[in-house]
């Protein structure tokens, strides 16, 4: 069993719920975390959170970016979705999820442990 795949009893089935939709439904979702002083604090919450947002952010350029080159945009819009659906998923399993460049960046500036 590697250390991805052991469950940590801190993390409720609340925190595995909201991380789930802050990737669904980046950026409202972790902008709406960050103002509720219960959810915010909480180590699994905040680390998928801050991630989610970044990548949420960085997908939304990127693709508003590429926009005017004709259906480049929406497939990197749709490559976004998919990878944030199964981060989602993995999330909602209990489990971190490390994603290129944006988890060091997150780590880096401290919004997440």
């Amino acid at each position: 069993m590697t250390e991805e795949n052991i469950v940590d009893p801190n993390i409720t089935s609340d925190d595995k719920l909201w991380a789930l939709l802050a990737y669904l439904f980046t950026p409202i979702i972790p902008v709406i975390l960050l103002l509720l002083e219960d959810k915010k604090n909480r180590p699994f919450i905040k680390a998928h959170n801050a991630q989610a947002l970044a990548f949420g952010i960085v997908a939304w350029v990127i693709s508003g970016v590429l926009a005017p080159v004709v259906g480049l945009g929406c497939v990197i819009w749709a490559v976004a979705l998919v990878l944030q659906i199964i981060w989602g998923i993995k999330a909602y399993k209990g489990e971190y999820v490390t994603i290129p460049v944006i988890t060091d960046f997150v780590k880096k500036q401290g919004w997440a442990d």
